[in-house]
């Protein structure tokens, strides 16, 4: 890989690994560290160089687990899909986390699927029979003769020079080197007696897996995925995973349920979190302009943009070609404070002209032909200030930000446009919304609404001596 990039890049060798390690811990397992090249001189990042080893080593007969890890730190809280599956029995959970393996699979863009469950090596395991029971035989006892048989007793140690000898006790060689030499073994019972050891226990053949993981008291198996965040959304394709693949699952298994785990889990904790501080953003925006507008319906005419402007976030993310991540997401929430100033500052604008006197369709014309300079300025300095970082910026330190930037600069400029557009109509709409709800209460109870002071909600007169009107 490394050579391959190089050679892209003008130079023989060094564009993307640093330096390397290779050694065996044991007979049967090695590692390979690999030091990539600084962030500022990479040409490739981590999850470009992860992906192209894997797909570059394959699938190799025999191999229990293949792992790349990133021993390096930095952002990420592991891979970027990980489900954990848990339930009381262990093989319905096993058998559950390889159908989920062989699904996820079979989506494209995923690679380094892994399976935490491991078989491991064959054990015998010895069940006593009643007739053991009924001649005072406990299944500690039969353990222990059996032990002291097959693997032996210790009796003395020997002293050679600075070395200490054990001295077991044992069967033959020739008599413990095979399952079948339990039959013929003779089981020493409380009274002094001995028995065949068929005739009070049997043998049986299972695999124990090297360990156990438990989640609440339970067995629990995790199946993760790394996925190409290139080309594909993790966050889509782990939704459509719990949507269409799990519930099939769970159902083939009784006893077993599933919990995210890992950044799997992060990011959906992040995202509950982001919903209740967005949601509390919105109370707040709401309250701030409906105290000194004096009305509960025009703050919700001035926050009507904000869906707009995610909208145009999620097209500059398009237009770009990037991807959409949880740093768009705070970007969002901020765009949110930010496209109401221009709708805020036109609806101020409309209030005071009508509370000079102007009819409301003259107030309208004059508010969106008046602010229509400062709002365009204001928001295209903004965007043109965002540029560098969203548009021209390649750098890898500057990729975690460049999501945020880009729902700031393309969202503030598409809400400008609706702004312009929108506002006024529904300030206008607004206004016949309110006759039209006089004209009904009149109908119903016979009478006008009180009248007010001021012709419309949130607008505040000038000075005593300046001209008002009334309208029902």
């Amino acid at each position: 890989i490394d050579r391959e990039v190089s050679q892209e890049h003008g130079a023989e060798y060094g564009k993307v690994v640093a330096s390397m390690l290779a050694f065996a811990r044991f007979s049967t397992s090695g590692q390979i560290f690999v030091e990539l090249v600084k962030e500022d001189q990479a040409v490739i990042d981590y999850n470009e160089v992860k992906r192209r080893w894997f797909e570059r080593v394959g699938e190799i007969p025999g191999m229990k687990q293949l792992a790349f890890e990133n021993v390096g730190g930095g952002f990420g809280g592991g891979p970027a899909i990980s489900i954990r599956l848990i339930g009381a029995n262990l093989d319905m959970v096993a058998r559950a986390a390889n159908e989920l393996e062989e699904r996820i699979k079979q989506y494209e863009g995923v690679y380094d699927v892994r399976n935490s469950f491991e078989r491991g090596r064959d054990e015998i395991r010895l069940n006593i029979k009643p007739e053991a029971e009924a001649l005072g035989l406990t299944l500690q006892d039969l353990a222990s003769q059996v032990r002291a048989g097959f693997y032996g007793t210790e009796v003395q140690r020997v002293q050679r020079g600075q070395d200490e000898v054990k001295v077991m006790v044992r069967f033959p060689e020739d008599e413990r080197d095979s399952v079948g030499y339990l039959d013929n073994m003779r089981i020493r019972t409380p009274s002094g007696g001995r028995v065949p050891f068929y005739t009070v226990a049997e043998v049986e053949i299972t695999q124990a897996p090297p360990f156990l993981r438990r989640f609440d008291r339970e067995r629990s198996v995790r199946v993760s995925a790394e996925v190409d965040t290139d080309r594909y959304e993790p966050q889509k394709i782990l939704g459509d995973i719990l949507k269409k693949e799990l519930p099939e699952i769970l159902a083939q298994f009784p006893g077993v349920r599933h919990r995210l785990s890992g950044a799997s889990q992060l990011a959906s904790e992040v995202l509950v979190d982001l919903a209740k501080g967005a949601a509390l953003a919105l109370f707040l925006i709401y309250a701030l302009m409906a105290v000194p507008l004096r009305s509960y319906s025009q703050p919700l005419i001035i926050m009507s943009v904000i869906p707009f402007g995610a909208i145009g976030a999620l097209i500059g993310h398009l237009i770009i070609g990037e991807p959409v991540s949880m740093t768009s997401f705070f970007g969002i929430i901020a765009l949110s404070g930010v496209v109401v100033n221009d709708s805020l500052i036109l609806v101020d604008f409309v209030n005071k002209e009508r509370a000079s006197g102007l009819p409301l369709i003259q107030a309208v014309r004059d508010g969106a032909r008046t602010r229509f300079r400062p709002i365009i300025l204001t928001s295209m300095t903004t965007f043109l200030g965002l540029a560098p970082i969203t548009i021209f910026e390649t750098s890898l330190q500057a990729q975690a930000v460049i999501p945020m930037a880009a729902s700031l600069a393309f969202g503030i400029v598409f809400a400008t446009v609706i702004t312009l557009l929108l506002i006024p109509s529904l300030y206008m709409i607004l206004d016949d919304m309110k006759k039209a709800r006089q004209r009904f209460l009149k109908r119903i109870f016979g009478q006008h609404e009180p009248r007010t002071k001021h012709p419309h909600p949130g607008a505040v007169q000038r000075d005593s001596s300046a001209p008002t009107t009334e309208h029902q």
